[in-house]
């Protein structure tokens, strides 16, 4: 009757990781996104219409003008590399 009134208690574990080196950057067990330090959208005041501000004045920002022109020209050379594996005639665009 004595073992079921006294109950076990949970070990403790006082783990800390192999190769951490604490220099102030805080837990290694945190999770956070790897793009969370670059975003000003994440944690920002106000609520819905605060972030919603903050992401249409980041959008109005320029960013690498060469980007749309390297993404088109990466994007036609896919669809082409696509339509030879596929086998695709393209002399049905020519007149004949």
């Amino acid at each position: 009757m004595g073992r079921f009134t006294k109950l076990r208690k949970n070990k403790k574990f006082d783990y800390s990781p192999r190769y951490f080196d604490d220099k102030g950057e805080g837990s290694p067990f945190k999770i956070e996104h790897r793009l969370d330090k670059y975003r000003t959208t994440v944690d920002s005041p106000g609520g819905i219409r605060g972030r919603w501000n903050q992401a249409m004045s980041d959008m109005k920002n320029v960013g690498d003008r060469n980007l749309k022109w390297r993404f088109y020209i990466i994007l036609t050379i896919l669809i082409l590399i696509f339509l030879y594996i596929i086998d695709f005639d393209l002399s049905i665009f020519y007149t004949q």
